[in-house]
């Protein structure tokens, strides 16, 4: 997917840092950078980010999204957008990532996935390099990048996990949700380090199922994992967020008084007072190494 040229510049500015792509040491020049993930397809992990990002916005910060579903993306689509270019275009080494960032609703910017295309989804390690070496340059000038990843456990969404400040884990209170999620923090443990966790129950019929749904991940993490698993509220089940779905906006721009809204304004609350934890315990760049294949 990438001619020799491209290839070429790659390998200089890799052999310039020996082999990592690293990041400044002066952090506050980064944003912090949270991962959305989940287990399971299906949970409502992009609507998430689409109101959690317009929420952000709506306190002031300077908000990066990146969609990581790189073979299905969906973000433009949920929010009615239509994009000319993706990220396909920037891989390809045909567009800059500054010119396929969209803006979308609150002034929020997205550079929006590609969809119907296999190949994506199981990126190079120059292709991931030459993603990032544009992203490194461009996003200094915001204060949060949500990271809106694939479900599964795909090199790609290990990938992206393992290089964020902070992990979101997205369930819902269905067995087969909170098992497949369970299964990703394991995977993150065990084989990449990863030791912290937030928890976000999506569709709770209400504050106490979604709390049950955390005691039951934390006494099996608590069990059979070494990590910190914090709860971080919930969704709760409201019409209003299948409205703006078929309305193609988000529920906290639809109806900024619903039900949902205020937990996503909770939500956004607590990232913004959360710390870049993930950075005390790593140096804060996008690595070469040490990267599943």
């Amino acid at each position: 997917m990438i001619d020799k040229e491209t290839t070429s510049k790659i390998i200089r500015l890799r052999d310039r840092k020996n082999t990592t792509f690293a990041r400044s040491q002066d952090e506050h020049r980064f944003p912090k950078i949270i991962s959305i993930t989940s287990g399971k397809g299906g949970v409502g992990k992009t609507n998430i980010v689409a109101n959690l990002g317009y929420t952000l916005r709506r306190f002031g910060k300077k908000v990066l999204i990146l969609d990581a579903d790189l073979g299905l993306g969906n973000l433009d689509v949920l929010l009615g957008l239509t994009p000319q270019y993706n990220l396909s275009h920037v891989i390809r080494g045909e567009k800059q990532v500054s010119e396929v960032v969209v803006t979308g609703p609150g002034g929020m910017q997205i550079l929006p996935a590609a969809s119907g295309i296999q190949d994506l989804t199981a990126l190079t390690q120059q292709e991931r390099y030459l993603v990032f070496s544009q992203l490194d340059a461009f996003m200094k000038d915001f204060d949060i990048m949500l990271i809106d990843t694939a479900a599964g456990i795909s090199a790609n969404v290990l990938y992206f996990n393992i290089n964020s400040d902070e992990i979101l884990v997205v369930a819902t209170p269905e067995p087969t949700s909170i098992t497949d999620a369970y299964a990703m923090m394991k995977v993150l443990s065990v084989k990449h380090g990863t030791d912290r966790f937030h928890l976000v129950v999506n569709a709770a019929a209400s504050i106490q199922e979604a709390e049950d749904v955390f005691r039951q991940l934390s006494l099996v993490a608590d069990r059979f994992l070494n990590i910190s698993m914090e709860y971080f509220g919930c969704i709760l089940l409201d019409e209003n967020v299948r409205k703006g779905v078929r309305q193609q906006k988000a529920v906290t721009e639809m109806a900024p008084l619903a039900k949902a809204s205020r937990n996503f304004i909770d939500l956004a609350k607590k990232i913004i007072a959360s710390p870049n934890s993930n950075r005390t315990t790593r140096t804060p760049e996008w690595r070469l190494t040490e990267m599943p294949n």
